[in-house]
């Protein structure tokens, strides 16, 4: 890495973001390709991401971390279910380990990046200069930072209490003693209720229809057999495989033979509630897995709903008032917090503007390829990870074939490859969820195609295979490097 001036700093490989995603290709970058230079932009003050970023009450992965942590490091946490903040240090202690962190600058915000052919590099404009780069690589996740979703409630102006969002949570918040009203169903709302009850006086979750939940153990006790008997390195991989096999074949019975996995769904939330109220709050509209299923450690969430200390109304906002919200059924919820876990806003690419040969690239016309680079865009790629298991898995595979990608390049004497699409190719949005959050914004993303390399399977064991096997030429063009086209 290199000043070109005072303002321009070049390098090979540009990383946006210090999350689980960025740390995790930059280790894969310095295992793979030693002799590139790289960088890391952050647009905040420290590692971790999503989990830097989230520090509301009882907040925690909802993926298995033998999963969700990198195959590189095993996970020696107890919690096959981890916190908060013990996934922010796993991911910091893995950056200070690998020498990543002296390569990340904070808090820096990338605003554009622009291809230029006559270079063959990117110019990355930043709230901190410019940089330039051989290769451009997204590691910002699909959501805002800046903000979450918030509906515009009626009447809100006039609620005298507290209100807050679950993204802005405020570190001097002392919910105890107060009444407690989640408005949301989703993985946020779950976790929040069970986390405030413990000191609250009360927790309603206001919902406008149910979702899906499955309870697992907070702790995985095969794991805890292997780790007593075996090194740490092979004990994770076992586990890690067994989840991975779990995860899929129960989301694949759920997208074949859902009736069947929404009984299953319905006799677990009947172990800890009576009928009417499982009918009436715990049976959504949908099918298992049209959105993605909210997890809860040791059926916590039912737990407390049980136990009284929780409890849960099905209906919709009519309006705030100065004591709560009234709702369209004409009950009131007194409330002295009101929690809004509304959900994302869904923002691609982190927001930054790209542009080729100075013409602006829109990404709703772009199609994903190999569900990480953009047709028609060189030496640019993204990471978006499972929506249907943990994120890191279809990380670490995006971060393995980049740095695939780079080899080929260098190993055939290219400056860079940009992915064409076939012609008449039917678009389909990229992410196949019904949720909310994905249909606000889901057309301002790229799309997937029909077929590979185009589609995007969100199935881990194919991804594995056809990516580990690619043909990195296929359906790409080339340019070779400057120095052999002046011969």
């Amino acid at each position: 890495m290199k000043a070109m001036n005072d303002d321009v700093v070049e390098t090979d490989v540009l990383i946006v973001g210090a999350g689980l995603s960025g740390i995790g290709a930059a280790y894969r970058l310095q295992q793979e390709r030693p002799g590139d230079s790289y960088a890391i932009l952050e647009q905040r003050s420290a590692i971790g991401g999503t989990w830097d970023l989230f520090r509301y009450p009882g907040v925690r992965s909802d993926s298995d971390m033998f999963t969700l942590s990198y195959p590189f490091r095993p996970w020696r946490g107890e919690k096959s279910l981890a916190d908060g903040e013990s996934i922010r240090t796993y991911i910091r202690d893995t950056a200070r380990e690998a020498g990543i962190d002296r390569h990340i600058r904070f808090d820096t915000t990338v605003s554009a990046a622009e291809w230029s052919s006559a270079d063959q590099r990117w110019t990355v404009r930043t709230s901190r200069g410019e940089w330039r780069a051989k290769f451009v690589y997204l590691c910002a996740g699909y959501y805002s930072y800046d903000r979450g979703y918030q509906p515009d409630f009626p009447g809100l102006a006039d609620y005298a209490g507290t209100f807050v969002h679950p993204q802005a949570w405020p570190e001097d918040l002392d919910h105890t003693g107060k009444r407690v009203v989640v408005i949301g169903s989703g993985a946020t709302a779950v976790t929040l209720v069970p986390a405030m009850a413990e000191k609250a006086e009360h927790v309603t979750m206001l919902q406008r229809s149910p979702s899906y939940l499955t309870a697992l153990p907070p702790r995985d006790g095969f794991a805890d057999t292997l780790r007593r008997r075996l090194p740490a390195g092979l004990a994770h991989r076992i586990v890690r495989a067994k989840n991975i096999a779990v995860t899929q074949a129960f989301y694949q019975l759920a997208r074949r033979r859902p009736t069947l996995v929404r009984k299953t769904l319905r006799r677990m939330a009947l172990r800890f509630l009576d009928e009417q109220a499982v009918d009436q709050h715990f049976t959504p509209r949908y099918e298992p897995w049209d959105q993605r299923l909210c997890v809860v450690p040791g059926a916590d969430f039912y737990k407390v709903v049980r136990a009284g200390d929780a409890s849960v109304v099905t209906d919709h906002i009519d309006t705030f008032t100065e004591k709560g919200i009234r709702l369209a059924s004409g009950e009131e919820l007194t409330a002295d917090i009101v929690v809004s876990a509304t959900g994302l806003r869904m923002l691609p690419l982190g927001g930054l503007s790209l542009s080729v040969d100075g013409e602006p690239v829109t990404l709703a016309d772009t199609y994903s390829y190999r569900g990480l680079m953009l047709s028609g865009v060189p030496n640019l790629a993204y990471c978006i990870g499972y929506t249907n298991a943990s994120w890191t898995l279809r990380a670490d595979l995006s971060s393995r074939y980049v740095t695939r990608l780079l080899t080929h390049l260098e190993k055939h004497g290219y400056d860079s490859a940009a992915p064409t699409t076939p012609a008449a190719m039917e678009r389909r949005p990229l992410l196949d969820l019904t949720s909310g959050y994905v249909q606000r914004s889901i057309d301002a993303f790229p799309h997937q195609g029909t077929a590979a390399p185009w589609r995007v399977t969100q199935n881990y064991v194919v991804d594995l295979v056809q990516m580990s096997r690619a043909d990195l030429a296929e359906d790409m063009v080339f340019t070779p490097a400057r120095s052999l086209q002046e011969v």
